[in-house]
Order: structure tokens, then sequence, then C-alpha cells
């Protein structure tokens, strides 16, 4: 599908109708060929028709209505719709009771006047990089799909549902790279507000200290759009900031290790396109990155405040869990509070002192994922499994850790496969960094 805006214009002038955009991205959700049984936990066809036709005939009548009214965005399946349960990817909470309320990220969406497609796969509990599911089956990256890629994750429904036109946009989390990855390894847009911004509430969580709520989309502007809503903010000012003075830092340190060689021809692409673009790029050493692997040792906030909400749940259903995410999420049994209050002061020395080697610069920049996507057939083996999902997870969760924003864009050229690039901006530095992706999306097409 295209960028919301144009087809916020094509509904604006008639070109097209919203009931249009629902059937397509339906037929796309249906097509035996395709991904749409592995992406879509539940369609939510009949509500998506009646919303599209009400969208229709307000239009024809020459009602006001919201910018995006009728365009079809996807679910992740992590966040309350009224009436259904949440089970966040999982089988055991796939009939827990009814959410009575829909999340505030969802009803702004629907408030905006997008239509909810329904809701998408993902890791089970969002506790994984790598978008495995053996619940609902693992939809497969659009590159290379004959060789069964994974799509990232935690958020791998949403960003495979854009990238194969199910829907034009949709709602993600980060906790530790969850839209960024996915949206890296499906050629996507992928966006990690600074925190704060966007509530949780009615969002099942995975480490409330990280959790974050972000979009997945096709372009930076986008993005914008939707995390403007989302954070219910005034339309975003997304003109590409001048690239020429600004300064960027690419780390030396931690996040160029393990890249393969294919990520590395088009980072260095990347780099080279926006030097000669005028941009300063600086190679620095973070003495914060190195500090981070350090404290979260014993598993971090993920394991302990995971291990919080799940440790009940886990000691009745905990053999329906996909084994895989129950031994990651039992880490946080062998940390004490002692160890979470250390846990809780280290974030904050660390994120201060980030702040300091920042401050000369204008953003951060680095791969989103070292490695192209891995085949899951090659993720059967539990050390690879976790070795990969750790390596994938890595330069994402630096953002998260240190309170920051972040964004994915595509750098890779036509035809290959896909690779992100990373820009991290400070922390309520939103806008910004939003200008400054804009600029750097225009220079890489």
């Amino acid at each position: 599908m295209h960028a919301i805006d144009d087809l916020a214009q094509s509904l604006a002038t008639g070109q097209t109708t919203s009931r249009a955009l629902i059937e397509d991205a339906l037929s796309r959700i249906a097509d035996p060929a395709g991904e749409g049984a592995r992406v879509f936990i539940k369609v939510h066809a009949n509500q998506a028709r009646a919303a599209a036709d009400a969208v229709d005939a307000a239009r024809k009548a020459g009602m006001g209505l919201p910018r995006y009214a009728g365009i079809p965005i996807a679910l992740k399946d992590l966040f309350d719709i009224t009436g259904e349960p949440t089970p966040a990817g999982s089988a055991v909470l796939a009939n827990a009771p009814a959410a009575t309320a829909n999340a505030p990220v969802v009803q702004r969406m629907l408030n905006a006047g997008f239509i909810a497609m329904g809701r998408v796969n993902m890791t089970e509990f969002a506790f994984s990089g790598l978008g495995i599911n053996p619940h609902y089956g693992t939809p497969t990256s659009p590159w290379d799909r004959a060789s069964g890629r994974i799509p990232g994750g935690s958020s791998s429904g949403t960003a495979v549902a854009i990238a194969d036109g199910m829907a034009a946009a949709g709602l993600g989390t980060d906790t530790g790279g969850s839209c960024r990855i996915p949206a890296a390894f499906c050629g996507i847009v992928g966006y990690k507000p600074t925190a704060r911004r966007v509530p949780i509430d009615g969002v099942l969580p995975l480490a409330p200290s990280l959790d974050s709520v972000g979009p997945l989309a096709t372009t930076v502007a986008c993005a914008a759009a939707i995390d403007a809503i989302l954070a219910g903010e005034s339309a975003p000012d997304v003109a590409p900031m001048p690239l020429a003075g600004l300064r960027l830092a690419v780390p030396e340190n931690m996040v160029l290790e393990g890249m393969d060689a294919t990520v590395g021809a088009a980072f260095e692409r990347a780099l080279s396109v926006l030097a000669s673009a005028g941009v300063a790029i600086s190679r620095v050493r973070f003495a914060a990155f190195d500090a981070i692997p350090g404290v979260n040792a014993k598993g971090g906030f993920a394991a302990s405040e995971a291990y919080g909400w799940h440790r009940a749940l886990l000691a009745t259903k905990g053999n329906e869990y996909d084994p895989r995410i129950r031994v990651r999420i039992s880490r946080g049994e062998g940390m004490s509070a002692a160890d979470y209050l250390d846990l809780l002061a280290a974030r904050t020395r660390i994120v201060a002192q980030f702040d300091r080697e920042t401050r000369d610069y204008d953003c951060v920049l680095m791969p989103t994922v070292p490695i192209v996507a891995p085949t899951i057939a090659s993720l059967d083996d539990e050390r690879a499994y976790n070795r990969i999902n750790m390596l994938i997870l890595r330069n994402t969760a630096l953002g998260n850790f240190l309170d920051r924003c972040s964004i994915s864009i595509p750098c890779h050229r036509s035809g290959e496969a896909p690779v992100g690039l990373m820009l991290t901006g400070e922390t309520m530095g939103d806008a910004k960094l939003f200008r400054i992706a804009a600029a750097a999306e225009a220079a890489l097409r």
C-alpha cells in the first residue's frame, strides 16, 4: 500500500474509497499463497467493511472527517480491544477475559479515522527479537521468501502486514527493538519514541521500565504522523532538516561487531551518501555502551519485570508457554530486590553519562541489526536461537535502556536484502529526530 498521506489524498479526491482499500487488504490477507494466515491471529473483516462503508457514506455526504479516515491499519496482539481477550501471541491467554475498553493508543488511532483490520501475530509475550511463534506460525520476511527468513520481532505481524500490503501502517511495541528490528528485516520504517510520550495503559506489559508503543509504516512522514496521534500531539513538522552541517556519531565499540558483509556494505554506503551531503560523521567510542552489558548480566529490566508479571501464570500454566520464552522470563526469578535497586541506580548513572557523551552530536548512527534476516530453520537449535536473538537485539536495546527515541529506515538498494539504518536522538528529541530521519531517507532513495 501507499503512504498514509497519499492514501488520504486519494480518498479526499475520490480516486479511491475506503471500501476499496479494505477489500484490497482483505484479499491480500486471504490469499492462500500469501502470509495472511500467519500474520493475522484475528481478522476483523465485518467490522472493517462496516467502518469503511460508514466513512465512504460520510465523505459522500460532505461531512467533516479526520484526515486518515478509512485507512486500514494492523494492531499487534498485545493491545486491548474492547470485547476481546489480549493473548499477546500466546496460547495461555487465548481465552482470557475480554478487555472492557480499548487501549488509549488504539482509541486514538480509531479517533483519527483509521480502520483496524485485526490483531496480528507477534513473538509470545513480546520476549524475543526473532519473531518466531510456535502457536500461530511464523510469518516470513518479504525478502527471499522461498528460504523462509524470520520477520524480526516482536512486532512481526505488523511489519509483514505492511510490507505485503495487508495494512497501510500499524502499531507495535518496542522494549528492546521490537518496532525497529522487524522494520529492518522487512524493509520498512519502525519507530521507538521517547517512552514517556505515549501511554502504555491497556498494553500487555513486558518490562514497563523499557516498554514503548510506536508505529511501523512505509515512510518517515507516516511514522511521524502516527507517532503524533499516539502521543496526543498536533501534526508534526517533518520537513527534512538540511544535512549540511549536521554532526552525527558512529559508535566504534560494540555495535559494529559481528556485522555481516551485506549489512556492512549498505551501512558504509549510507554513511558515504550522508557525508557527501555535508554531514560531519565522527567515529566515537561511547563508554556508556561498554557499561550496559555488565549491569544487565543477571537479566536486566526485561527478565525481572516480566517475571514479576508472569510468575503466578508460570506456576499454573508454565507448560503452555513457548519453552524458549519461558526460560527467558524465568531468569528474573534469580534477581533479588537489591539487584533490582542496583539496576535502577546504574541506569540513572549510565543515562547521565551517555547524555554527556552525545551532547555535541545531533544523533547517533548505527546498523539497526548487524546481520540480514536468517532462516527460520537455522534457529531450531536452542543455542543458535539464543545467540542470534541476543545479536539481533544488541544495538536496538541500547536506545531503550538509555531512554532515547530511535528510528530504523531502509538503507539497502532495491533488490538487495533489507538493511536498516538506525538513527538515535536525544531523550524527548523526537521532533528533531524525525526531521533528520526524513532528510536521510530522501538522501538514501
